[in-house]
């Protein structure tokens, strides 16, 4: 039976959810995590990529399929730009499954509690606390908690109920595991133009046993009506790359949003938004799991004191947060600034102008030299600053970041 009363309730236990049950039970404080499906790491929706730090963090190593060295990345006319260096470890694949699955049997390890096939169906705060409705199995139930938590994903139930905004960016990605496949080694490859992936990109990420996983993501926007899966089809269809894709045998298909621009509200009077249900995914990768890891880590030790106080209305939950995510939401508005700049704001023909200056051997001793997949902004500036062909773009980068 799952207890009524709690000191924090988690809704949705992902890597983010998992990781903030850890943290605050091993604090001392009673924690319940409420998972919509009947188990964890299911839907999988993501490409699986962990870099060094979170995965440093969690100890998962059990979980990781492959390690990976660089990417491989093709410009609209074919231009290989290839990024990293071999033997030296850029970040992991892993099985979402095995890695998501132990990072909630970590919260669990440290005092955490955790209900599956757990819905909430309505919240009602007061000054005593939150009163939350939970449909568990087939059973509604009535709990009460100090603070609640959304870790629910992009289409968080949390965010919605309580009024908090909307990312500022909702991208769309589709995803297949593939057998057949014939990649570098530890390299992933990356696809773009307009005719694949406009503003953005796909991608082919080696998954361990001979499998891969091709994906492709986009906006609405800029996908002017055109789905992501005739995206990917155009890919393996592309009279450049169709060679390549010719013996893949399809396994699974995988397709979800994904959400990058902190939330208007991530706090409100007992509330807080973390992970996608804030909108913190990266502008420049999609990836989710790092900025989670290190949104609630940031808070930690003050969030811990005003839950033992019970002090934490708005005002006060924003007093512990704002420096921290108001940090995290200027780097990531600057990283997408950088990536509209780059990548996405730009025709294949100007595109292809950039492939062929990243290409050049000294540009990619600075990108290696500089390039780190949770720190884009210092890669980015450096290219526009000490890159005399990116130069005619400084007045832009220097506009756009100045108001940011």
């Amino acid at each position: 039976m799952v207890g009524t009363n709690w000191d924090v309730i988690i809704v949705g236990a992902g890597p983010t959810g998992g990781r903030a049950a850890t943290h605050l039970a091993s604090l001392g404080h009673s924690v319940l995590m409420l998972e919509e499906h009947q188990e964890i790491g299911r839907p999988f929706q993501c490409a699986g990529l962990v870099t060094p730090k979170a995965m440093h963090e969690v100890g998962l190593y059990d979980s990781v399929l492959e390690e990976i060295d660089g990417a491989r990345i093709h410009g609209p006319d074919g231009t290989l730009a290839p990024v990293g260096t071999d033997g030296k470890l850029r970040t992991y694949v892993v099985c979402r499954k095995q890695f998501d699955q132990g990072v909630v049997q970590q919260a669990m390890q440290a005092g955490a509690t955790l209900s599956l096939n757990s819905t909430p169906l309505d919240a009602r705060v007061d000054e005593d606390g939150v009163t939350v409705e939970v449909k568990v199995d087939d059973t509604t139930l009535e709990m009460h908690t100090k603070l609640l938590i959304g870790c629910d994903g992009a289409h968080s139930w949390t965010r919605r109920h309580f009024k908090m905004g909307r990312p500022k960016e909702m991208m769309i990605g589709f995803q297949t595991e593939v057998l057949g496949y014939q990649g570098k080694p530890r390299w992933l490859e990356m696809f773009s133009g307009s005719a694949i992936a406009p503003g953005f990109f796909a991608w082919v990420i080696p998954s361990g046993f001979g499998s891969h996983r091709i994906g492709v993501w986009s906006t609405p926007d800029r996908l002017d009506g055109k789905s992501v899966e005739r995206c990917y089809e155009d890919l393996l269809e592309h009279p450049m790359w169709k060679d390549r894709f010719e013996n893949i045998t399809e396994t699974a298909r995988y397709c979800g949003p994904i959400p990058s621009g902190m939330v208007k509200k991530t706090v409100s009077n007992r509330v807080m938004l973390l992970g996608d249900a804030a909108g913190m995914a990266k502008p420049t990768t999609g990836g989710g799991i790092g900025p989670g890891f290190r949104q609630i880590k940031g808070i930690l030790q003050p969030l811990s004191v005003a839950i033992t106080a019970d002090q934490l209305n708005e005002k006060q939950l924003q007093k512990i947060t704002s420096k921290h995510f108001n940090a995290m939401k200027k780097d990531q508005e600057k990283a997408r600034a950088l990536r509209n700049l780059l990548v996405s704001d730009t025709t294949d023909k100007e595109l292809n102008k950039h492939f062929k200056n990243f290409a050049r051997e000294d540009v990619l001793e600075l990108i290696n030299e500089i390039g780190d997949i949770e720190k884009p902004v210092p890669l980015g500036l450096a290219l526009i600053k000490k890159v005399p062909a990116f130069r005619r773009l400084a007045l832009k980068a220097s506009t756009r970041l100045m108001f940011r």
